[in-house]
């Protein structure tokens, strides 16, 4: 068959060449690659990632697969919509369709929910049959048939990701991942996440992982590994580990890691509790930011404003907490109900969502009601802090305090926050 896989992606596309490369340099997808890797070979397949790609509508093949997250659901149904008004079999995955596969199914002939490294083989030997069914629904995958990424789509990437674990066992109410991941943490053989990597051109890498802290000694172990293999990467981790396992942190940093992504989320304990954050406490936060900068590696802190107990000065105390703790990075993002997750379930129950566009759920827009502040003071908050952390002043000031600068660092931190903040205007921020 010919088959034709799409990333669908809306509003980046029609910008220069330079956003382009910034938000698949440092947002790089595995979806296309993953998909590729589980297509059978004897099968043509083409794939396009919209972000840097046109469709060509005028295709002449057999299947066309969409993957879309929430906030590209509606662009990604018109474009299905636009292949079957031409007579052509459209299946929809992804984090929305995996949410709401009943309305994802009005605008597919099927839908695949959850992980698709075995609805996917199975869809195909299916339609080649012709008895495709509505919906394919997965059960947590076996991480030894993880298979290593056919990396089509980011060959060109400055940064190439790569996934060791699946699944989180945490469950924050905020949190879209366990309607495709589950809440299991399953883990790939290590023999075969070092073999991937050592087949990856690039010299930096993201591990797309919910968080590599989750079982600290397999991660102790991968790390192990990886020394000596002359990468550079960041992952995600927890406070909880991260402040109490000094054997991790050296580890790590004898590995190549560079940066690690913390969810702060709230400096409020009563919020942290309030959403299920079950790792976080507020008094181990500084504490744990000092111990992974005495190892050489920086912190981006990712927080999110819009919680039930979030009053309008939340946004100085956490500015201000961000300075006394020395973030290197950090990442603002509005509170944002997906589908799917038990913030959604709540606040459309208290009648507090705003809006279905689903375009509008991009971390950057208010789609529900706050509690204790009007929309456009979560807005404004928001946006005051993007502009203040990421000015030019303060840029500079934290790369040139790195007690670890080098020449290649300090352009590299730089350039990075000059993208970060380019990206927030790409969504209004």
């Amino acid at each position: 068959m010919r088959i034709l896989l799409i990333l669908a992606h809306h509003g980046i596309k029609k910008k220069s060449l330079f956003y382009k490369f910034v938000y698949t340099s440092y947002y790089p997808s595995l979806t296309l690659d993953q998909l590729a890797a589980i297509t059978p070979t004897d099968h043509d397949l083409e794939i396009i990632d919209e972000r840097w790609q046109n469709i060509n509508y005028g295709w002449d093949g057999d299947l066309v697969g969409i993957s879309s997250l929430t906030y590209s659901a509606q662009h990604a149904y018109e474009i299905a919509d636009r292949f079957r008004s031409k007579g052509k079999t459209v299946v929809l995955g992804g984090y929305h369709p995996s949410s709401l596969p009943q309305e994802a199914k009005k605008h597919a002939d099927s839908v695949v929910v959850g992980e698709a490294e075995e609805s996917w083989p199975k869809l195909l030997e299916d339609f080649e049959q012709s008895r495709l069914k509505s919906f394919y629904h997965s059960k947590p995958v076996n991480p030894e048939k993880i298979p290593s990424c056919e990396r089509i789509s980011t060959r060109f990437q400055g940064v190439a990701s790569i996934q060791a674990t699946r699944g989180c066992p945490y469950e924050c109410k905020f949190c879209a991942i366990q309607k495709v991941e589950g809440s299991t943490l399953r883990m790939r053989p290590i023999v075969e996440v070092i073999k991937e990597i050592k087949s990856i051109r690039s010299k930096r890498l993201f591990f797309a992982d919910s968080s590599l802290t989750i079982n600290p000694e397999y991660t102790k172990t991968l790390f192990k590994k990886m020394k000596g293999l002359k990468k550079t990467f960041s992952c995600y981790g927890n406070i909880n580990v991260l402040g109490n396992d000094k054997e991790i942190l050296e580890l790590a940093n004898e590995a190549g890691c560079e940066l690690w992504l913390i969810g702060f989320e709230s400096i409020n304990q009563e919020t942290l509790h309030a959403i299920g954050k079950q790792t976080n406490k507020v008094d181990e936060y500084a504490n744990t930011v000092r111990k992974i900068r005495n190892h050489g590696m920086r912190i981006m802190g990712l927080f999110m404003f819009g919680f039930d107990t979030d009053m309008p000065e939340v946004f100085d105390t956490t500015i201000q907490a961000i300075y006394r703790w020395k973030l290197d990075k950090a990442g603002f993002a509005i509170l944002t109900p997906f589908p799917g997750t038990k913030l959604y379930s709540e606040l459309e129950k208290e009648g507090r969502i705003l809006t279905k566009d689903w375009s509008k759920y991009n971390l950057k827009d208010v789609v529900f009601q706050p509690k204790n502040m009007t929309k456009e003071e979560l807005y404004e908050g928001t946006k005051r802090l993007v502009n203040e952390f990421y000015s030019t002043t303060n840029s500079l000031k934290r790369s040139f305090r790195d007690d670890h600068i080098t020449p290649h660092r300090f352009v590299y931190s730089v350039t990075s926050d000059y993208s970060a903040k380019k990206l927030y205007n790409v969504f209004g921020l």
